[in-house]
């Protein structure tokens, strides 16, 4: 359980050194052009942005091959600590082995499939539906609605068929 906390901190802090930079930046243009524009009573807001994003998108091409570089070293931290740290650990959630000796959900399989013996008729007839009587597939069944129905799209499709001829 340390380990994903550590690393879960590491990629905090991960985070946080790629952030910090361009957040900072912004703020920083925002104060300096801020302070311009009081002095100057030029109140334009996109007067702002422009230097915002300019430098904000100057600091990741400067920076970018480090935000790189932290983001690959921490997911590879993350693939060694889940495929090497991890299994070799002494404490775990069930043994190595425990799949060898059981069959797990073999009893609920069973259950369910009880009566079925044959697995390739019951794919074949899957496709087509069971009716018990050839009547009550063409039987029409009345939708529950309320006292004034509203027709549904297919309904309204066909009314307009109707009327079209």
């Amino acid at each position: 359980m340390e380990i994903l906390l550590d690393f879960f901190s590491k990629g905090l802090v991960t985070m946080l050194m790629i952030a910090m930079p361009c957040v900072l930046t912004a703020a920083g243009i925002g104060l300096i052009v801020g302070v311009l524009q009081a002095v100057t009573q030029v109140q334009e807001q996109t007067i702002a942005a422009a230097p915002k994003i300019f430098f904000v998108f100057l600091i990741l091409m400067i920076m970018g091959v480090g935000f790189i570089r932290l983001l690959t070293n921490l997911f590879k931290e993350g693939v060694s600590i889940a495929f090497n740290t991890v299994p070799r650990m002494e404490t775990k959630v069930l043994a190595s082995d425990y799949y060898r000796y059981t069959k797990p959900f073999t009893a609920e399989f069973y259950a369910e499939n009880r009566g079925k013996n044959n697995m390739n008729a019951m794919i074949n007839s899957s496709a087509t539906p069971n009716f018990s009587k050839q009547q009550e597939r063409l039987k029409y069944h009345k939708s529950q609605r309320g006292d004034t129905p509203v027709p549904s799209l297919m309904e309204k499709q066909k009314i307009r068929d109707n009327a079209g001829r």
